[in-house]
């Protein structure tokens, strides 16, 4: 008998990320996955180099626990609890998508055309993700964190500056799928 895994309901998955956020706000944490190289990067040394990364990194133990329980969650969801890699959008998504040129839309989470081994040896795409990447770093390094760090912790902290972040992720996000994306691809 073959077992069928469904993701858990946003009623479910959201107050468990709310209570979790509650726990970290008890104990005077803060969540933020960027955070975390910065930790890295510190742990290896990098304070030598540059005054951004002199800090007590052991401070930081705790959410190196959060990447490593990403991870193995993360191993855990793709390999244990997906019976298929499909991803479940719009069919005209996936025909808009496909006239832009990625034909494994609506096939897997990430698209071969972007995330495959054969964009080591095509330039433009190399080159893309060299530079979004670059920005991504960046942008959370300017904003004072990542998207997950100031959408789940600054919001549930009621900052100011991560509403005025999350914001701008969005009107980025919109300006970047309907404005450079299709003039990109």
């Amino acid at each position: 008998m073959e077992i069928i895994y469904h993701p858990w309901p946003w009623y479910v998955s959201g107050p468990l990320i709310a209570f979790v956020m509650f726990i970290l706000i008890m104990v005077g944490k803060r969540f933020g996955m960027s955070s975390n190289l910065r930790t890295l990067c510190t742990m290896c040394g990098a304070g030598k180099h540059a005054d951004f990364f002199r800090f007590d990194w052991k401070s930081q133990r705790w959410n190196l626990v959060v990447v490593a329980g990403t991870i193995i969650g993360g191993y855990i969801g793709a390999n244990l609890l997906s019976h298929e890699s499909a991803v479940a959008i719009d069919p005209s998504t996936i025909k808009e998508l496909q006239t832009l040129g990625f034909e494994s839309a609506g096939m897997a989470y990430l698209p071969s055309e972007l995330f495959g081994n054969t964009v080591f040896s095509d330039l433009k795409s190399l080159a893309l993700l060299i530079i979004g990447g670059l920005l991504v770093g960046f942008g959370a390094r300017y904003a004072g964190g990542c998207t997950s760090g100031h959408a789940i912790s600054g919001l549930s902290n009621l900052q100011l500056p991560s509403l005025i972040a999350v914001i701008g992720f969005f009107i980025g996000g919109l300006f970047m799928v309907h404005v450079l994306f299709p003039l990109i691809f």
